[in-house]
């Protein structure tokens, strides 16, 4: 029942890059770092030397960071995405979207265009 990402490897470094550019690790709190010793496969830390971003290749406590924030963000737009289909399919919710939009359908002809 655990959380099985249907994500390839090269998607998750593409977005632990560009959220490098997002979130600066230099200035993170230093007193706010957590110590953790874990083991990991060397097959995972030989591949994560092969497709890291360059910048991240020589610092597996930094790839590791990035890995795990870029993890809980992808949970949190997942949790989000699950609760606004269950609210798509909520009747109450669909019923409320049909009277707003046949309340304010005279505005869709107000000559703007939609894009």
């Amino acid at each position: 029942m655990g959380f099985e990402p249907e994500v390839t490897l090269s998607h998750t470094f593409s977005v632990i890059h560009s959220m490098l550019r997002s979130v600066p690790y230099m200035k993170r709190p230093v007193n706010a770092r957590v110590r953790r010793s874990v083991a990991l496969p060397r097959e995972l830390v030989e591949e994560l030397a092969r497709v890291a971003p360059r910048e991240l290749r020589d610092n597996l406590n930094r790839l590791v960071i990035v890995s795990l924030e870029e993890f809980v963000a992808r949970r949190k737009a997942s949790a989000f995405e699950d609760a606004m289909a269950r609210m798509a399919g909520d009747p109450a919710i669909r019923s409320e979207c049909s009277k707003i939009d046949s309340e304010f359908g005279p505005a869709s002809l107000d000559g703007l265009r939609d894009d």
